[in-house]
């Protein structure tokens, strides 16, 4: 799909928050870079960052072809959400500041930390369909 206007819209920019930014956020973040490529800027942090990646997220992720490895936690910076278009919250409560005119939305998903990866697949299936969902409304 190529744009041919002269006047290409602005990048959306989507900030994926959660506690640890180890499981969700950065399973939801590889799924976004997958599915809209360059179409979308992607961020993600957490309140209280982990000090890696869940490893039974990665091993989820693989099994769609998505490599998260190279990805490090982060803290959740009051510019992210400044800059963001999007900024979607797995369950971090009100650690996010609340900026006017961005567009927040908070998905109720369960945590992957401590699950197996039989446990964690369904949670990955279901932020995939989340993300489909918000590609379809971005882009």
């Amino acid at each position: 799909m190529s744009h041919t206007s002269l006047d290409p819209s602005p990048t959306p920019t989507v900030l994926f928050v959660c506690v640890h930014n180890a499981g969700r956020s950065q399973m939801a973040a590889g799924y976004l870079r997958s599915i809209a490529g360059d179409r979308v800027e992607v961020l993600s942090a957490g309140s209280e960052p982990a000090d890696r990646i869940n490893p039974v997220a990665i091993e989820a992720m693989r099994e769609e072809g998505i490599e998260i490895a190279g990805q490090e936690p982060r803290i959740l910076a009051v510019d992210d959400v400044r800059a963001s278009d999007v900024v979607i919250t797995m369950g971090c409560g009100d650690a996010c500041p609340i900026f006017p005119g961005k567009r927040y939305e908070d998905w109720q998903l369960d945590d992957p930390a401590g699950l197996d990866l039989e446990a964690v697949r369904p949670i990955r299936d279901e932020i995939k369909r989340r993300v489909e969902a918000l590609v379809r409304n971005l882009v």
